[in-house]
């Protein structure tokens, strides 16, 4: 049996993933690093404190399995964080079914799998922790050509707050971060994403195109994967951590929540254009 205190971090060889996995591992914790990238799986092999794990979050038996291979090592878990999540842009009322489909069934039933396949390891011996990100488009009103993946968010924060609510009474703390703009591989493809959403929409060529000259010039500013690891610690390390971290949100779109509705709206018809 592994000694460490263990944490389960999914999507673990992504940006924010990795980061938080090695900063883990550098802090006193055995982390199990599960992801459905094969390749990238094999790069954290050597990884002291890492144990790599092949899982696919839409599929509930390879969860199973992750799960029976994690619980042949340690009793206990004390925690488990979800970064596992895939990154979606172009107009909702024009986007194919099954790409809403496969982004909800990541970003959010995913997350649910794994907690509740997961909830006996960290309800066993210790009271763990779980840590759902979420994303700063979680708690803002959906902008335009984002909103699939804030939908997806919006769920993830809904999910979370009925969580905890639940299993604050078995003594484990359910915890969201929520991430403003950050240099991960997800964001990195947006331009592609976008180009996609540019070659496939009907209606809205020059909104897309412009709110893509938006995104990847905010991109220019993201911030270090390691912020994000540094609060994912504090928040499976501190003695009574808060329910939520907001972590960087982006001031312009911070703004637009004070504003009233219909002035929001204005404004960004005037920046995206008519």
């Amino acid at each position: 049996m592994i000694a460490k205190k263990n944490v389960l971090v999914t999507g673990g060889t992504g940006g924010m993933g990795l980061a938080t996995a090695l900063k883990l591992s550098q802090n006193g914790f055995h982390v199990f690093v599960a992801d459905n990238n094969a390749a990238m799986i094999k790069n954290v092999e050597l990884t002291d404190g890492i144990t790599p794990l092949l899982m696919d979050v839409t599929d509930r038996k390879s969860i199973e399995r992750a799960f029976n291979e994690i619980k042949s090592q340690t009793d206990s878990l004390a925690g488990v964080v979800n970064f596992a999540g895939i990154l979606r842009v172009g107009s909702i009322s024009e986007m194919p079914e099954e790409i809403l489909s496969l982004l909800m069934d990541i970003n959010v039933m995913g997350t649910y799998r794994v907690n509740q396949i997961f909830l006996p390891l960290l309800n066993r011996n210790i009271k763990g922790r779980i840590i759902n990100i979420s994303s700063e488009t979680g708690w803002q009103s959906g902008g335009p050509f984002n909103g699939a993946y804030a939908m997806s968010k919006h769920a993830i924060e809904a999910y979370s707050d009925s969580l905890r609510r639940e299993l604050m009474f078995l003594g484990i703390d359910v915890v969201k971060i929520q991430p403003g703009p950050f240099k991960t591989e997800m964001v990195a493809g947006i331009e592609g994403n976008f180009n996609k959403a540019i070659e496939n929409t009907q209606h809205f060529t020059k909104q897309i195109t412009r709110v893509k000259e938006l995104a990847l010039n905010e991109q220019t500013k993201a911030h270090s994967p390691n912020i994000i690891a540094s609060t994912v610690l504090k928040a499976l390390t501190c003695k009574k951590p808060k329910a939520a971290y907001s972590v960087k949100a982006d001031l312009a779109r911070t703004l637009l929540e004070i504003f009233p509705t219909s002035f929001a709206d204005f404004l960004l018809k005037k920046v995206i254009g008519q």
